[in-house]
């Protein structure tokens, strides 16, 4: 991101504050989406994502790790939303994952596992992306979500397991 058109967001130029959510808004909706199912949650979670990068624009360190730093409050609020709806953890029964046939359009393998994503539990599904796409360790996840880290490895084991049942029932 250029540091001058981060300077002017500082200074809260509204045009600026566009351009910025112009350059990123594809990428934290791609971020939120990981997390969250539901476009009505991905849109006012990434409303609060945007409200809060620019009233704490001001505490950015290093222009060169806006990115980061955004991608992060996304994360943040995504989790922050999962906790609010008090859905996160929820049984781990064989039963709970239905998916319909697979469709003949192939599209790329990144949008195949993210439409697989959808299937899991909202728990497991987070820290399978804290842990296996944020890179997060178990402490650190166990930590953010205020559960034990066996826990955070379990859920992390059962998402693993159902991906892998899913990509083979679906010949991805």
């Amino acid at each position: 991101m250029e540091k001058e058109l981060l300077s002017e967001c500082q200074r809260n130029d509204r045009k600026a504050q566009r351009k910025v959510y112009e350059k990123m808004a594809g990428r934290l909706y791609s971020v939120c989406k990981r997390y969250l199912k539901s476009d009505e949650d991905i849109e006012e979670v990434l409303a609060d994502t945007f409200y809060k990068i620019f009233t704490k624009i001001g505490q950015l360190q290093n222009p060169d790790t806006f990115e980061v730093w955004a991608k992060k409050i996304a994360v943040n609020e995504c989790l922050q939303k999962l906790r609010s709806d008090k859905a996160l953890f929820i049984s781990l029964e064989e039963n709970m994952i239905h998916f319909s046939e697979g469709t003949t359009d192939h599209i790329s393998f990144e949008k195949d596992i993210l439409n697989l994503l959808n299937f899991l539990p909202e728990g497991c599904r987070a820290i399978f992306n804290l842990f296996a796409i944020e890179g997060y360790p178990h402490k650190e996840i166990a930590a953010m979500l205020s559960i034990s880290e066996g826990t955070s490895k379990s859920q992390l084991n059962f998402a693993r397991k159902k991906l892998q049942e899913l990509l083979v029932n679906q010949n991805i």
